[in-house]
């Protein structure tokens, strides 16, 4: 089976829905913004704050490179599949579902959410701009499911039914 991968916007459900899926199946999961906060002893945001979004990405890729190739959910941050050699990298590791969510609920779910890097200081409008320029990486390689006003049991059971 190899690794079950979701990827998405942040918001989209990754999370939730990660560990949902891998209650269902009885697999392991990683999520691998948690993992990189474990290997650097700091938070995302603190990352991105000392080396800066680019440096953050490399760290990313070291992660992604690593994995296993054991059955697991791994879960990613919202802008792991930005470079090209990270979504390489996940084709070959297993298969890639990308979380789709309306733009409106996923900004009404991230509007108050102090926590993530990108999001300080944008309005809805620079936040939809950095979402639709995502949508192509997240669409490339990827099995579309999507999350909009869908429970995260609902979210895996619709993940294994295309497994």
């Amino acid at each position: 089976m190899g690794l079950v991968i979701l990827t998405g916007f942040m918001g989209a459900g990754k999370t939730t829905a990660g560990i949902e899926l891998g209650k269902k199946l009885n697999l392991p999961v990683y999520d691998t913004d948690q993992l990189l906060e474990e290997k650097h002893r700091m938070k995302v945001k603190e990352m991105f704050a000392e080396y800066g979004e680019e440096k953050f990405r490399n760290f990313e890729t070291e992660m992604l490179q690593s994995l296993s190739d054991s059955p697991a959910i791994v879960t990613t941050g919202g802008g792991a599949v930005i470079k090209e050699e990270n979504r390489h990298v996940l084709k070959t590791k297993g298969q890639i579902f990308f979380l789709h969510c309306d733009f409106d609920v996923l900004y009404e779910r991230l509007k108050e959410d102090t926590a993530r890097p990108l999001l300080k200081e944008k309005s809805k409008e620079q936040i939809e701009k950095l979402y639709e320029s995502r949508l192509a990486c997240y669409l490339d390689g990827s099995v579309t499911i999507n999350t909009t006003g869908k429970t995260p049991e609902d979210i895996a059971d619709d993940i294994i039914s295309r497994l």
